[in-house]
């Protein structure tokens, strides 16, 4: 079994401001604490975009530190809170392949693809996602030269419908084409997103995903509201991907709930 650390919308904000009354610096500390102190046998960590709040300056060079405290080979994607030029600017070549944040490796047969779904040229509405056909062909290419068993493909804007009316009109607006090429693929896949700030499973055309909370702010389980800025204060969270010879489970822990259990002796049962 291999174990790999996600994180997603991290939301790092300037020194002394904060969302909804929460310091995301904080809760991502209190996140990465949590996750490295119970899960240190992981042999990599990914974070599925929205680094920053509003892609500044000073909030990547506030979040950089955090980063490098990370024990593990971490990549980076980004967000629609992202911009681009400013997360390449604060931690370097690296973070790019091919222009975009996006990074493709396997491991065990296993094609993990970590995509860029920020939009660039204004086709989707304002915070939604979109795949140029640069990306859609790097995606494609990456497929074919590996020719893995299986795929594991993350992103930061689901490429479906959550059921959640705002979340859903700022989703990957063209889904679809990365759909269309991972149902062509024909390999098994997982498909794990961020944006949402809310655990949700499900499948879609037959590819079953996983939507992860934030380390900061959650949404609430409202199925009308057209708002796509409704925020709750609920504990923070990571997941935990496992991937065995057979199987693909993630898990999502939250952290300011309660500890972890501590199994409980004969007597107490």
């Amino acid at each position: 079994m291999t174990k790999t650390l996600i994180f997603t919308d991290l939301h790092m904000t300037e020194a002394g401001t904060t969302i909804i009354g929460l310091d995301p610096k904080d809760r991502m500390e209190r996140v990465f604490a949590h996750a490295f102190a119970h899960d240190p046998d992981a042999t990599q960590a990914v974070v599925l975009g929205d680094l920053t709040h509003h892609g500044l300056p000073d909030e990547y060079t506030r979040l950089k530190p955090l980063l490098d405290t990370c024990p593990m080979p971490l990549k980076l994607t980004i967000g629609n809170h992202d911009i681009r030029e400013e997360m390449y600017a604060a931690f370097g070549a690296d973070t790019l392949t091919d222009g975009f944040a996006q990074h493709a490796w396997v491991e065990d047969g296993t094609l993990f693809l970590l995509l860029d779904t920020v939009d660039e040229e204004d086709h989707a509405p304002r915070h939604g996602g979109w795949l140029c056909e640069a990306r859609l062909g790097w995606i494609a290419d990456q497929v074919a030269v590996h020719q893995p068993d299986r795929i594991v493909a993350m992103m930061h804007h689901p490429p479906f419908d959550t059921g959640l009316p705002g979340v859903d009109r700022i989703k990957l607006m063209n889904g679809s084409a990365l759909l269309d090429l991972l149902e062509q693929a024909q390999v098994p896949t997982h498909l794990i997103c961020g944006h949402v700030h809310r655990t949700i499973s499900g499948m879609v055309r037959g590819l079953p995903f996983t939507v992860l909370k934030s380390t900061c702010h959650q949404s609430p389980l409202d199925l009308t509201n057209p708002s796509t800025a409704l925020s709750v204060d609920e504990p923070g969270a990571y997941g935990v991907l496992l991937l065995t010879d057979n199987q693909v489970i993630v898990h999502s822990e939250d952290v300011f709930a309660a500890a972890r259990p501590v199994a409980l002796d004969a007597a107490s049962e």
